[in-house]
Formats: structure tokens, C-alpha cells, sequence
């Protein structure tokens, strides 16, 4: 794609307008670090164009607070108080659990995520945002909590202009052959390879 043109352009009876504005499904998937963090620059970008944006986080903590959602939620305020940018809504759908799957709990767990793809749904055919980020969310797919070919059929099916991001490893292959945007983060080297933890500024 040398300078943001297609290689090829479909003979599809759309006009470019028509072609630039379709909603996209956005993958963001693989070992490497970076997943989420491209998903919250586009939000970044979102909110920039004064679009609606919904943030819901599957399988991190409710009780974590990372960088990105203060930063969302500051920029919420400031469109509440001035009207720039766009609107943010954040939802956290489990409460102390991980993608490391802690036993004990995994009824409540497969519970809440089936609610939050519940409201997920919902929102999409009420379109309540321009943009999703669906954060985590190939996890509560991967182990069956929420069925792929449901997730599949309500973002074939959703009206108007909504984009949709979902992140998170071992994305299912039917949501890849779905999608319209698919990044597979590769690692090539990390800290934590070395025995190094996480850091304030560079993992939350």
C-alpha cells in the first residue's frame, strides 16, 4: 500500500467515498506486546474525530488501573465538559481474574463475560459507539464462553457505521477470516525474557 493507495481496487460498483467509509472489524492478535495499546490509539484517534467510544476490558481486573483508561476517562470529561472530542464509556467485565484462568471461579467468570458480549450486542444494535474496543476479548471466545459464531453474526449484522476492535492472543480463526484488519503482534525480544517485571509507564 505505498502511500496509504490499495493495490488493488475492486470493480465492486462503489464509489470512493462509499469504499472509505465502510466500518471495519479490526483484529489485533499474537504473542507480542502491543495488542492493546494499538486499540487505545485508535481510540485516541476516535475521540480526535469526535466519535463515541466504548471500551469494554474482558479478563483483565476490575481492580487494576491502567494508563490508558485514566487517560480515556479524562478525555470523557473533558468532551462532558467542553465538547471536544468524543464521548468514552468504560466497561470492566471481571473482577480479579486474568488470561492465566485463576481456578475457583471460572462459573462467574463465564457468567460475566456472557454478559458483557450481551451488552456488547445490544449496544451494537442500538448503535450506541463509532468505535469498540472489544479488549481481551479472543480469551472469553478461546475457552467458550462466548460463541464465535454468535460474536460473528452480530458484526456481519450490525448497522451504520460501527468499527470494532477486538485484542488479545490466539484470536479464533473463523474472527480472523472474518475480519477486515487483521496485526499479528510478533515477539521478537522482551524484558521479561530476562527475569525483568513490568514497569510503570511501559505496562500500565
Amino acid at each position: 500500500m505505498p502511500q496509504g493507495k490499495p493495490d488493488h481496487v475492486p470493480d465492486d460498483g462503489l464509489t470512493t467515498r462509499q469504499r472509505r467509509d465502510r466500518p471495519l472489524v479490526v483484529v489485533h492478535t499474537g504473542a507480542g506486546k502491543g495488542k492493546s495499546t494499538a486499540a487505545f490509539g485508535l481510540a485516541l484517534r476516535a475521540w480526535n474525530q469526535g466519535w463515541p467510544i466504548g471500551v469494554f476490558q474482558f479478563v483483565k481486573s476490575a481492580k487494576w488501573r491502567v494508563g490508558e483508561e485514566s487517560v480515556l476517562r479524562t478525555l470523557g470529561r473533558v468532551h462532558d465538559e467542553t465538547g471536544e472530542g468524543g464521548p468514552v464509556t468504560w466497561h470492566k467485565m471481571g473482577e480479579g481474574w486474568s488470561w492465566t484462568r485463576r481456578p475457583g471461579t471460572e462459573a462467574d467468570h463465564a457468567a460475566d463475560a456472557a454478559e458483557g458480549w450481551a451488552q456488547i450486542r445490544r449496544d451494537l444494535a442500538a448503535e450506541t459507539y463509532r468505535l469498540y474496543v472489544l479488549d481481551e476479548f479472543t480469551y472469553p471466545i478461546k475457552w467458550g464462553w462466548v460463541d464465535v459464531a454468535d460474536v460473528i453474526d452480530a458484526l456481519a449484522s450490525r448497522p451504520g457505521r460501527q468499527h470494532v476492535v477486538v485484542t488479545g492472543r490466539d484470536a479464533h480463526p473463523d474472527l480472523l477470516a472474518h475480519a477486515d484488519l487483521v496485526t499479528e503482534m510478533t515477539k521478537v525480544k522482551h524484558p521479561m525474557d530476562a527475569g525483568q517485571k513490568g514497569q510503570k509507564g511501559i505496562e500500565w
